[in-house]
């Protein structure tokens, strides 16, 4: 079992910049793909981005693609999610997720495919 603590939320203006971080515990860090995922409010969760174990691969949602940039330490058992150009409808809880793949490149954008989750951490963007 591995357990996901997320920090870097926060308030910020549109148009800038936050790193979410995401420390794992427990199990091998690299033993895991690793997602992010938010739920703005009222709405359901939804995809942000995903990284493949060995990090060579990646996935983002269409609404973040170019803006947001994940990637993993796995020395450090830390997934990072780099987030530029930020706006207002950004605003969610972002949630990070472990997931246990059969290969190193595999991700999965489906929430459904993740065993583990963090508790989240709030992002709020101010127009």
């Amino acid at each position: 079992q591995v357990q996901l603590n997320e920090s870097g939320g926060g308030l910020v203006q549109a148009g800038g910049s936050l790193r979410l971080s995401c420390a794992a515990s427990g199990r091998t860090f690299s033993r895991y793909a690793m997602g992010w995922f938010r739920q703005p409010p009222g709405k359901e969760r939804e995809f942000v981005a995903a990284i493949s174990r060995s990090g060579s691969s990646t996935s983002y949602a269409d609404s973040v693609k170019g803006r947001f940039t994940i990637s993993r330490d796995n020395a450090k058992n830390t997934v990072y999610l780099q987030m530029n150009s930020l706006k207002p409808e950004d605003t969610a809880v972002y949630y990070c997720a472990a997931d246990t793949p059969p290969s190193l490149i595999t991700i999965s954008r489906g929430p459904g495919s993740y065993d583990y989750w963090g508790q989240g951490t709030q992002v709020t963007v101010s127009s």
